[in-house]
């Protein structure tokens, strides 16, 4: 029933592009992206097809999977038909204010976010790495606000999330293939839509340019524009100029940069330096007139250790350094989240372990069946008392790892991230070698070759 369904959409798409067709011109039906009368467009009828292939491809696997990863799936659409409800108000519209532009597209802004979020409220999901391939890579959709290049911007979205659709390759390339089928779905949603904006938005949106009796003017045609998509309420209020402040370039400090004069010039005034920068605002335009600042302080969380299912959740620990995990099993992973200053050893024998957000913290661990993943985290220490096949580092800072001699045959894997060092045993020592940071690649012919430059050691 749902193919039948797809095939009779397809249909009613196809036959409306031929009744626009019959009523437009030769010169405007020749490519051009901005309807008349109503009817869909060519760069419609492109995106329609984008939604009823790699997007109803994307949402049948996800559903197929179930879980969390059909419930993004769900946002992910919604978000996909804003963005065409936007679309088809650029095809007949034409282009408003900086201001109104930014009303238009909170809707959009807000479902992105709340996308985002949904992976960071579900980081103990076993379906985690399926949530940050789709978290990290759709603020594509902020492709409507880039001016000159969005194509680019669209490509690097992608392979944002081509690190973690990797890592679901990886887990379940042999095991389940509904999981590698759902990875080549939802890339090739971005692949189309960068098809998609190279063909009809190449430098940035293409608004109507039709003048004519019907066409709104801009005060008019933004109280038209907001009546057809949902408008976001009050507490979401905070992200409604996301994607205005991107077109702005240098524009973005007009208005909140003001002009000192010579005699408010410190360099230029000894005595100001020795007030030691006192505020010489008036009372009036104080940003906190009763001296105290208007920011709540982030809520600490309590910290927890415990086992959820097959997951050891460690979380929220600081200035603790008496952590262990015991009594472990194969199957068990270990999820180590926002901690810092504190130190934890595994026991035993277990499949992973995922640090991330972490600050300050030394691991101890025996065997790994699996991988250690280190994400978004600083000053890290992990000493392996036993086996581990593969670590990953991935945008952090500061990384020690202490092999042990039955782990020398480790694999380290490494992401926009710096100072990681390696240190192997020797005699009754270690010895330290740095990871190469810098890289250089050059065209002997036939290929690329890439080295590590002299200078990352």
């Amino acid at each position: 029933m749902e193919k039948f369904v797809q095939r009779l959409e397809q249909a009613v798409i196809r036959l409306e592009q031929v009744s626009v067709n019959m009523q437009v011109s030769n010169g405007m039906a020749n490519g051009d992206c901005n309807g008349i009368n109503g009817g869909l467009s060519q760069c419609m009828d492109a995106f329609d097809l984008l939604l009823l292939g790699p997007v109803s491809e994307y949402l049948k696997n996800s559903r197929a999977i179930g879980d969390d990863v059909e419930n993004h799936a769900e946002m992910v659409n919604n978000a996909l038909q804003l963005q065409r409800s936007f679309l088809k108000m650029v095809t007949t519209h034409q282009e408003p204010a900086q201001r109104e532009l930014s009303d238009l597209l909170k809707p959009i802004s807000e479902k992105i976010q709340e996308i985002q979020n949904f992976r960071e409220c579900n980081r103990g999901s076993s379906q985690f790495n399926h949530l940050s391939a789709v978290s990290e890579s759709i603020p594509a959709l902020g492709w409507v606000a880039v001016s000159q290049k969005p194509v680019p911007y669209v490509k690097e979205m992608n392979d944002a999330a081509i690190f973690y659709t990797n890592r679901v390759l990886k887990d379940y390339k042999d095991s389940d293939k509904r999981h590698v089928e759902w990875v080549g779905s939802y890339l090739s949603i971005w692949t189309e839509l960068q098809a998609f904006i190279k063909q009809h938005h190449t430098t940035g949106l293409v608004w109507s340019k039709i003048v004519s009796s019907k066409a709104p003017q801009r005060r008019r045609g933004r109280a038209i524009l907001l009546c057809e998509l949902p408008q976001a309420d009050s507490t979401t209020a905070q992200h409604s100029a996301l994607f205005a402040q991107l077109n702005q370039g240098e524009a973005i400090t007009k208005g909140t940069l003001k002009h000192v004069s010579k005699d408010q010039m410190t360099h230029k005034n000894p005595a100001l330096r020795s007030q030691g920068g006192e505020n010489h605002a008036s009372p009036s335009k104080s940003r906190n007139p009763g001296g105290s600042s208007n920011l709540e302080p982030p809520q600490k969380r309590p910290p927890l250790l415990e086992l959820e299912g097959k997951k050891w959740r460690v979380e929220y620990f600081d200035q603790a350094h008496d952590l262990v995990i015991k009594e472990t099993e194969l199957r068990q992973v270990a999820y180590v989240f926002c901690c810092s200053n504190s130190t934890l050893h595994i026991e035993g024998k277990i499949n992973s372990i995922i640090v991330d957000n972490c600050k300050k913290l030394g691991m101890v661990f025996d065997n790994i069946v699996g991988i250690v993943e280190i994400i978004n985290s600083k000053d890290i220490q992990l000493q392996v008392m036993g086996r581990v096949p593969t670590i990953s580092i991935n945008k952090t800072e500061g990384c020690q790892v202490y092999l042990s001699k039955d782990a020398l045959d480790c694999e380290i894997v490494s992401a926009k991230s710096s100072e990681m060092n390696i240190l192997v045993p020797q005699d009754d020592d270690y010895r330290e070698f740095p990871v190469p940071e810098q890289f250089k690649t050059v065209w002997d012919g036939s290929k690329l070759v890439t080295e590590p430059t002299e200078i990352a050691g």
